[in-house]
């Protein structure tokens, strides 16, 4: 078969395959990130029938979906909330990276992965999926619940984090010294803070310049110089998603939601692309060595993370409720642990299986803890003869938790200025990986 008919045959194919494997995710409830993770393993290297043809074009589709991913999720939001969110929520983001990045540093060390796999394994487990937990809190209901602005309080504080956290991973793999890596570091400072500077002084101005009314104009104005930022960025070892990230946090107002609803197919597309990818490049077989270890890792950063949320949620005098339903919506993760392990992989191969079994597996628990936590906490409570949302600092006066249960509307009060709560349309599209 000619290489040109072959391309088409297996790319066609896969894009097909993702298409059914996203609608049957859709009709269990599932994200479709742990069936893409697995159609890839299918396809890759030591699985079922191994792709060949179209193995560049998919790697080059995967860094297109790692841009796109980024740019989707800056357009989210804008440099006002970013600040407010780091004015606000910082002694949370503070808990949030100790309690999650440590249980990952200290099991890469206890594997002999060294310094780089240490930093590495902790932004897998850091980091939790703002994509699932976006559509976790719309299946479930909980837009307007009183927890829902400290859950993305956090998930803010994350994926700003990552603006830092990128270039200085991005250094330590390419095996820059002290030095290089503090002037990675030092560049990436400097780039957050003037586009974060541009973004609150001249927002409109940049928007104005990007705006367009034809959708095809806008549309290729924003993704070319998205794609030549990412470039530019990955040059200066500032990493390209977060050159992406910075694209859309410059960009607001009308052109950001043109901008978004134009280019979601497309981040939709590339990401799934994204996933299949990261899967291609694992072999099956160094999966189930490894299972037990990401599986306790698993278990480990549940418990975290559902702490985490417990006291961002305290922090904003939310009641025992929300606290616990905070806690168990953060425990996720997704996309940006597969980017990092994507990073990492090339220089410590090891960390692609394990980072493939463990987002596999809380991908699928996420959801999970997200509804559950709270009943089953008040079940055991209540076992125990205690009433959940009358101990100290509960949820009755002032700063109680007023929701009643995951969905109902009944009695939700105002919502702390933490970040508005956003629109089904607006900030968590239900759609988002």
């Amino acid at each position: 078969m000619h290489d040109t008919t072959a391309l088409l045959v297996e790319l066609g194919s896969v894009i097909l395959g993702l298409g059914l494997i996203g609608r049957f995710a859709g009709r269990i409830g599932l994200s479709p990130i742990p069936l893409y993770l697995l159609a890839g393993l299918a396809f890759g290297e030591g699985g079922l029938l191994p792709l060949g043809a179209s193995e560049e074009f998919t790697a080059v589709g995967a860094e297109i979906g790692v841009i796109l991913l980024l740019l989707l999720l800056g357009l989210e939001y804008s440099a006002s909330e970013l600040v407010t969110s780091l004015k606000t929520q910082y002694p949370s983001g503070a808990v949030d990276f100790v309690l999650n990045a440590t249980p990952g540093a200290v099991a890469a060390l206890l594997l002999g992965w060294g310094p780089v796999g240490a930093v590495a394994l902790a932004g897998v487990t850091w980091i939790s999926s703002s994509g699932v937990i976006a559509k976790v809190l719309t299946d479930l209901g909980r837009l307007g619940n009183r927890e829902t602005p400290v859950i993305l309080g956090v998930l803010v504080i994350e994926d700003l984090s990552m603006a830092v956290y990128l270039p200085l991973l991005t250094a330590m793999l390419a095996g820059v010294g002290l030095a290089g890596g503090s002037i990675a570091l030092l560049i990436a400072l400097g780039t957050v803070g003037f586009v974060l500077y541009l973004a609150l002084r001249h927002g409109r101005l940049i928007s104005r310049a990007v705006s367009s009314d034809n959708p095809e104009m806008l549309l290729l104005v924003v993704l070319g110089l998205t794609v030549l930022v990412a470039g530019v960025a990955q040059e200066l070892q500032v990493s390209a998603a977060v050159g992406a990230f910075l694209v859309g946090i410059a960009l607001s107002g009308e052109v950001a939601e043109g901008a978004r609803k134009l280019l979601t197919p497309l981040r939709d597309l590339f990401a799934a692309v994204f996933f299949v990818f990261f899967g291609l490049s694992t072999n099956p077989a160094e999966i189930p060595p490894v299972l037990l270890p990401a599986a306790l890792l698993a278990v480990v950063t549940v418990l975290t993370k559902i702490a985490t949320g417990w006291y961002a949620a305290r922090r904003a005098g939310i009641g025992s409720r929300g606290r616990w339903r905070a806690g168990g919506t953060l425990v996720a993760r997704g996309e940006f642990s597969i980017v990092i392990a994507g990073l990492a992989v090339a220089t410590e191969p090891r960390i692609g299986p394990i980072a493939t079994a463990y987002v596999l597996i809380l991908v699928i628990v996420g959801p999970l803890t997200a509804r559950w936590t709270q009943p089953v906490v008040a079940k055991i409570q209540a076992w125990r003869g205690k009433d959940g949302d009358t101990g100290k600092g509960g949820s009755t006066g002032k700063g109680g938790d007023t929701g009643r249960g995951d969905s109902a509307g009944k009695g939700r009060g105002e919502v702390p200025a933490v970040r508005p709560a956003p629109t089904a349309q607006e900030e968590l599209a239900p759609d988002r990986l």
